[in-house]
């Protein structure tokens, strides 16, 4: 019997089920309403060190980075959970989920107004949200020839980060220099507590002609932006990787290349603008106090992504393997 991938899998279902936007990011329904559900498992998407109020906000940020990517302010939240248990057992484990979910509804100005409990063999958080749209909600499939490549900011802290937590990976000079310990800091944080661009999506999100969240990997993203569009390659000049990740890579025998486009659990958008509203965005950006890294330049094509001159491998973080 073949397994399925995880994208196989939504196709599967969005065949039988009739759904024509079911590889998008969020739900649009109608009058601007639009909804997103997104699961965090243990096993696949809790790293060793991860506290119980880190988990339950992570569940939360998932959710809250698709809905950035499309410029949608959440609204409201329902929270459903599988229990195992042997956490069941401890209320200072029930404990940290709640006032993980209340930082959360806090820090990104959504209220949680309802769920579900039941028992399970591992921890499970189903998060769902509505929200609601001003504007035309961009696709993934909107991108043109002509069009700016942008991300929100910079690829590689995450990989980094998982390798520090998973792999004991050091930091830059065996953690010695300042340079390595903010580093250091900034990779297992960026895994611990992932930051969601949400003031990025609500100031931009109006001038994007496609967009995307890059949690499955920049790779992976900038595909699902040039394949779902019409007849088009996306080029990228400039590589977006962080500070440091060149010398992280090298002390622990690591690629920069692999760590920013297939390393994935980062919570960064990919859009592509129009050339004749990049001033706009470049504009509402600087008021809105967060950068603008045009990365790349949408071209003629079939669906192809170029690191320069070279075709880049689809290939990034995914929950189900063959």
């Amino acid at each position: 019997m073949t397994k399925l991938d995880e994208k196989q899998i939504i196709r599967l279902f969005a065949n039988k089920l009739g759904i024509s936007n079911s590889l998008d990011d969020v739900a649009l329904l109608k009058k601007g309403i639009v909804m997103k559900s997104d699961m965090l498992v243990a096993s696949t998407d809790v790293p060793s060190g991860m506290q119980a109020w880190q988990a339950a906000r992570k569940s939360m940020a998932s959710c809250i980075s698709d809905l950035a990517a499309k410029g949608i302010r959440p609204y409201a939240a329902v929270i459903s959970l599988g229990i195992p248990n042997t956490c069941s057992m401890q209320q200072s484990y029930i404990e940290g989920l709640a006032e993980g979910f209340a930082i959360a509804s806090k820090e990104f100005g959504v209220k949680i107004v309802g769920g579900d409990t039941n028992e399970a063999s591992e921890l499970v958080i189903d998060c769902s949200m509505i929200g609601f749209s001003r504007f035309k909600v961009p696709k993934r499939s909107g991108a043109k020839q002509g069009d700016y490549v942008i991300v929100s900011g910079p690829f590689g802290y995450a990989p980094a980060g998982l390798a520090i937590l998973l792999q004991n990976a050091i930091s830059v000079s065996g953690g010695s220099s300042d340079a390595s310990s903010f580093f250091r800091k900034q990779a297992v944080k960026s895994v611990l507590e992932p930051c969601p661009r949400q003031r990025f999506g609500l100031s931009l999100a109006r001038y994007f002609s496609s967009s995307i969240d890059s949690s499955d990997g920049l790779a992976v993203s900038l595909y699902e932006l040039a394949s779902q569009s019409e007849g088009v390659d996306i080029i990228i000049h400039s590589i977006p990787s962080v500070e440091g990740l060149d010398e992280f890579a090298q002390e622990n025998r690591l690629d920069t290349h692999e760590l920013v486009f297939h390393g994935g659990e980062e919570y960064e958008i990919v859009a592509t603008i129009s050339h004749t509203k990049i001033r706009q965005a470049d504009a509402a950006a600087r008021k809105a106090g967060v950068s603008l890294n045009v990365i790349g330049r949408v071209q003629k094509g079939s669906g192809n992504v170029f690191v320069r001159n070279t075709l880049l491998e689809n290939r990034g973080y995914m929950h189900f393997h063959k």
